[in-house]
């Protein structure tokens, strides 16, 4: 509704000073809206509003600044204004990867690798700073000294969720921290899929890398889909119920993603940094003795545990503790609380 407001009177004042049957010329206008526009008193509680953002020290970009993510214009609904804290990047290209809270290894590697080499590659990782993927996401872009966006579903002068504090800072300092919501705006269940359209609408694309089949991820990867963008689905194990809503992703078309190579294919022409150089094979990979190499063999990216390998291997427990320590110190393998071992993600 703003936009087309703002389509046909041009400025905020214009519309705010317009006559009912003008107002009325507007599609899918409510009365309600009319009335509320015909009746405005907001003015002084908007000016304080903007004294608290001043005072915060947040930046504000509003729908008709030249500033504004020219992306997010073209959605059916983009917010009026937004504020945020940082630097905000409106010229490098957006990919939005997100997914769940409560992710594995599997998910949080394969996360933070996109993260990092799609920065490398010139664009800016947009996520929501929530817990499990999309933290990943943006710590996978800040190792890479790149961009990143966080798109929060609540206000910007506080923190959720809290463990991500440091995150928060890193990004306003290496990107932006961005909310459509007033400074003082809790995190409310109810703000977190309005945000989605934001992760959705600011990029070119959205990669979804593990979700439930009911989850917010799958609510960016459709709004995505709405607004004629790109979407990518990372896909799991079979065994895995965070994999239900990448592999549901495919079916219904998405582009399977296996690294940073699949995107790029897509969304090429979006970018002109140079591409990453092969990573060369672990010449340690060679020098392992034959316990490792059966380890290193059977091992995949979701973590096994150490009774399984035994099985699995054929060699004594004692064999194998010694040489998963060997193989955890040589960076090969990756260790995860009770016992459970996956092998590194970065290896061939």
């Amino acid at each position: 509704m703003y936009k087309r407001l703002l389509d046909r009177f041009k400025t905020p004042e214009t519309a705010l000073t317009a006559g009912e049957d003008e107002l009325k010329t507007i599609r899918g206008i409510s009365k309600k809206a009319v009335n509320g526009i015909l009746n405005c008193t907001v003015t002084e509680k908007a000016k304080l509003e903007l004294d608290g953002i001043n005072r915060a020290g947040l930046s504000i970009v509003t729908l008709n600044d030249r500033h504004y993510p020219p992306l997010l214009r073209e959605i059916p609904d983009p917010p009026p204004f937004f504020t945020y804290r940082g630097t905000l990047d409106t010229t490098s290209p957006c990919i939005a990867i997100v997914g769940s809270r409560n992710a594995t290894s599997y998910g949080l590697e394969t996360a933070s690798r996109l993260g990092h080499d799609l920065a490398l590659s010139g664009f800016q990782i947009v996520s929501g700073m929530a817990r499990g993927i999309d933290t990943a996401a943006h710590k996978g872009a800040l190792a890479a000294t790149g961009k990143t966006l966080a798109i929060l579903g609540n206000g910007l002068a506080s923190i959720y969720p809290r463990e991500n504090t440091r995150l928060f800072h890193d990004i306003s300092r290496k990107g932006a921290v961005v909310s459509e919501f007033s400074p003082h705006t809790r995190p409310e269940p109810r703000n977190f899929p309005i945000r989605n359209r934001l992760i959705a609408g600011i990029s070119t694309g959205t990669v979804v890398v593990e979700a439930a089949p009911r989850s917010g991820s799958l609510i960016t990867a459709r709004l995505a889909a709405e607004f004629s963008r790109e979407v990518f689905a990372v896909p799991g194990s079979v065994h895995s119920s965070r994999s239900r809503g990448p592999h549901a992703l495919i079916r219904q078309g998405a582009t399977l993603v296996e690294n940073h190579t699949d995107i790029m294919e897509e969304l090429h022409h979006m970018v002109h940094a140079e591409p990453l150089p092969a990573k060369p094979a672990s010449a340690e990979i060679n020098l392992l003795d034959t316990v490792q190499q059966a380890i290193v063999s059977i091992l995949e990216p979701y973590p096994q545990h150490i009774d399984a390998i035994v099985d699995k291997t054929n060699h004594d427990i004692g064999s194998i503790s010694a040489a998963l320590l060997d193989l955890e110190l040589k960076g090969i393998v990756k260790q995860s609380p009770g016992k459970l071992f996956s092998i590194k993600e970065e290896q061939p």
